[in-house]
Order: structure tokens, then sequence, then C-alpha cells
């Protein structure tokens, strides 16, 4: 590794225009014993970016801290976007819109029945926070980015400000919210005195293309292993790469990846998006219970029962070396599949 290339990182990230949004930044890099010795493979270290803070922290805070600012920057009032219900990157917009004093409207999927008959867990907060919010009838993910479209030109119609974030122009400053994020890993690992073999994290597009980025053009040997979320969307290399290069240039970084540079598992989401897995449970209950911390139902409860599932059938040994995994937070929405866990 080459610690010049992580002063030019650090150098490169901090010229990024940026809000002060986490809490907690560098988040700590933990030793996980209990679950280590529980599983019997590699020791297992934690990076935990659920403790960055805003409306209970996780991965998207340090994002926001970018995106805010290129709206800030850009003389943004109101916000438009949407996902699913129980969306942590929502939760954390609409904290992070209520402190800016933006007004923010979210256009809501449901995934599970449920999300028409409760008002729970990130979307209740989402509510408390002031944002304006739409569920919308049905899973219809093209019909929704119609109806976001609408939004945005309506209100720009009545002369509003309007910003709507990531957009095809602005993902990548999501992406190296996470090359930071590599950075700090890979100097709280020289700390610990520690050489993580493998990375792994629930991830489909920037947190993956930003902690790939961050790991290459610091020379690290650590390969990172993406649990997806999502099912399907074979294109999420090509579109990792895009993110990850056009994050570089943004940041006058001289890197260039590919689609071969991700590694990048759907085998592990069950159902489909937002349906909890009997191997990812099994993993909030294991992690619970032998480290005190909390794992979510839909990202990395399944990213750790993907971890699990290769330490139990030999695909990662103690011979291989540590583990880091990224925790991007989302436990608040435990409160949403409470039935679900407690099953």
């Amino acid at each position: 590794m080459s610690r010049e290339r992580e002063d030019q990182l650090q150098q490169a990230i901090g010229s990024l225009p940026r809000l002060s949004l986490a809490s907690i930044r560098p988040t700590p890099l933990e030793h996980l014993p209990r679950l280590s010795n529980e599983l019997g493979g590699p020791e297992i270290y934690i990076k935990r970016d659920d403790l960055t803070g805003l409306a209970f922290g996780g991965n998207k805070t340090r994002m926001l801290e970018f995106a805010m600012a290129d709206a800030q920057a850009k003389g943004a009032e109101v916000i438009v976007f949407g996902a699913a219900v129980q969306s942590n990157y929502c939760r954390q917009m609409a904290a992070a819109c209520a402190r800016l004093g933006l007004e923010l409207y979210l256009i809501l999927r449901p995934v599970r029945p449920i999300d028409h008959q409760e008002v729970q867990g990130n979307h209740l907060l989402m509510r408390l926070f002031g944002a304006h919010v739409t569920v919308l009838s049905d899973t219809d993910r093209p019909r929704q980015q119609e109806i976001i479209s609408e939004t945005v030109e309506r209100l720009r119609g009545e002369g509003r400000n309007v910003y709507r974030p990531r957009e095809d122009d602005t993902v990548d400053l999501d992406g190296l919210a996470y090359a930071e994020s590599a950075l700090e890993i890979v100097q709280q690992s020289r700390d610990l005195g520690i050489d993580p073999a493998w990375l792994y994290l629930c991830a489909l597009d920037t947190t993956q293309a930003g902690i790939v980025l961050g790991l290459r053009y610091v020379e690290s040997d650590t390969k990172v292993r993406g649990i997806s979320p999502f099912e399907g969307w074979e294109g999420r290399f090509e579109e990792m790469a895009r993110i990850a290069n056009q994050g570089a240039r943004r940041a006058g970084l001289d890197i260039e990846l590919g689609a071969g540079d991700f590694d990048n598992d759907n085998s592990y989401v069950g159902e489909r998006y937002g349906i909890p897995t009997p191997a990812g449970l099994e993993a909030i209950h294991l992690v619970a219970r032998t480290e005190g911390l909390l794992m979510d139902p839909v990202y990395t409860s399944k990213a750790m029962s993907a971890l699990m599932d290769h330490i139990r059938s030999g695909k990662l040994t103690k011979d291989d070396g540590p583990v880091v995994f990224l925790h991007t937070g989302g436990y608040s929405a435990l409160f949403g599949y409470a039935a679900d866990v407690i099953e």
C-alpha cells in the first residue's frame, strides 16, 4: 500500500464541497471476538458506519454530506426523491433536510402489504422529520420514477428550485463518500495490526463503487465482496465501474476501473428485495446474542448471512486472515419487521 496515495486520496476528498452531518467520523473498526469464535473461521472485524449518527446513522449519512452540499450550492429549496417505504436513504435524507431547512417530497414504493397498514420504522421517522410522504399503491418502479419526475416538474412550474439526488451526473458523490470509508479502513487496520483479506458489505452500486475505488487507489490487497440486496440487474458491475470512474475524474484521481474489478453476489436476496430470509434472520439473532449488535432484515443481515455461509462451508477459513464487515446501518427498520424478526 502507498502512504503517498493515501494522502492524495484524503486531499482529493477533502477538496470537495461538503456539509457536516455525521456525529462520528471516522467511525470505529471493532473486533468481534465472540462471533468469530462462534463461527470458527477467520477473525471478524466490523466497520461501524451504523454509528454515523444522523437519524440512527448508516451509510447514507456520508453520502448526504456531499449530495446536500451540491444541492445547497445549486440554490435548492426543495428535494424530491423516492425509494422503498423502509428506505434508509430516505430516513437519513429527511433528517438532513430538517437540519438544513429544506423541504422534502418522498415518493415511496410499498414492498409488503403491511406498508399500507402501519407507519413504523424508517417510514415513521421520515414523517416525524417533516417530509411530505406519498406511499404508492404498488411496487411499479418505472411508474414510481415517472411520478417523481412529475413531482419535480410540478414544483419547478410553481417556481421552486428543486434538487433530485442521485442523478447520473451526481451519483458519483455517493461513491466518493465511500472511497473515504475505504481509506479509514486501511488506516485503522494498520493501527490494529491486521491485514484484512476480505471486506464484505451489502451493496449494489454507490457504496461498493466507492469502497473499491478507495482500496484500489491506495493499492490495498483487500478484496471486496458485495452482497446485493436486489435480485437481478446484471448490469450492476458496469454501473459500479461507471460511478467509480466518474468519481475519480471529479476528484482528480488517476485510476480507472472496469466491471471485472467488482465482485457482487445476488444469490442471498431470497424471495426479493425487502423480504427477510431465514438465513438473514438467523444472522440478526446470532450477531445480537454474541456481540450486542443489531443488523437490519433488508440489507446487513443478508450480507452477514453470506459471510456466515462462506465460513461454515469452508469458502473462508482461519488461514485466509481477518475479514472486515462493513455495517451500513439500517437497524431502525427492525421496528417495521418486528413480526418477522421475533418469529
